[in-house]
């Protein structure tokens, strides 16, 4: 019998070796492929695209009317678009300049407008600021509570449950949808809060305020305590605030969220009510948040 030659050259015998450098050729092809895919969605978020998340009642939603020098639009200054409002030509989930109103069609001025006017005023003009607000006249902090605004809900009265209406029933579940909108666009750098009106004498506020807070940041990915909470003062007592007993309970909030400030609301003009900030008032309480924003991140 002839012995048989294995011919090298036609059919290599495979080795060790050769496994090895194909393994590793395949593990690089593998990770220059994620790596491609995980630069292109990096690039698909601006980070110099600054989003803020707004929320409370009603003076965070707006009460006073707009005037003319308030409609001048910012190019840097967005807001993200919290419900369809037709008559504006606006839709739910799209970005568009930031002008009032900025929560539901038919708000008013809020600290949002002058927060953003300010800190756009403040940083360099390649920092794009955006905006997004759901909030709902009247309501207690219950009603951001994620697991148990559903029976909050049952209590209040028809008026509030058709605001609450235009939020899908579930303002909480509105705002963080479309936080996570926003994330696909920019960067979440903080959270503007103006409530307190509906909790006044509440003393667990501060406590249902951490939950909020948490819960936002949870559910967004960001890491605890990573963004700043600016939270208004009510309408001051020099200004017959009929709500200013809350102020001192507001002012206990950074003791249970180290990375929260007190806005004050000091000089602030209200109206006759005693509840709500005047068109000035909002100007003057929303330029305070631009720049205790504008502050923190320059101190980044």
């Amino acid at each position: 019998m002839i012995p048989f030659k294995y011919n090298a050259m036609i059919n290599p015998i495979p080795s060790k070796k050769t496994d090895f450098l194909k393994k590793s050729t395949f593990k690089l092809l593998l990770i220059s492929f994620l790596t491609s895919f995980c630069t292109i969605n990096s690039f698909a978020q601006d980070p110099n695209f600054y989003i803020f998340l707004s929320f409370g009642q009603s003076n965070m939603e707006g009460s006073a009317k707009y005037e003319s020098q308030d409609t001048v639009a910012n190019e840097r200054f967005k807001v993200l678009q919290a419900v369809d409002c037709p008559d504006l030509n606006r839709e739910m989930g799209n970005w568009y300049p930031a002008v009032p109103p900025l929560s539901r069609c038919n708000t008013g001025l809020t600290p949002g407008d002058y927060f953003g006017r300010t800190l756009a005023e403040s940083l360099p003009d390649s920092i794009k600021i955006g905006i997004i607000n759901v909030s709902v006249g009247g309501c207690k902090i219950e009603l951001f509570e994620k697991d148990s605004y559903e029976s909050y809900v049952e209590t209040t009265p028809g008026w509030m449950k058709g605001m609450i209406a235009q939020y899908n029933g579930n303002p909480y579940g509105r705002l963080l949808d479309l936080a996570k909108i926003a994330q696909k666009d920019g960067v979440i750098k903080g959270i503007l809060l103006h409530q307190g009106e509906s909790n006044t004498g509440d003393e667990s506020w501060p406590r249902k305020v951490e939950g909020v807070y948490d819960n936002l940041l949870g559910d967004l990915g960001l890491v605890p305590d990573s963004v700043p909470l600016l939270a208004g003062e009510l309408v001051s007592a020099d200004q017959g605030g009929k709500c200013a007993s809350m102020n001192p309970i507001i002012a206990t909030l950074p003791e249970l969220i180290p990375n929260s400030y007190v806005i004050s609301s000091e000089d602030c003009e209200a109206i006759s009510d005693g509840l709500h900030f005047s068109a000035a008032g909002y100007r003057l309480l929303g330029s305070r948040y631009g720049e205790q924003m504008a502050q923190l991140l320059m101190e980044e």
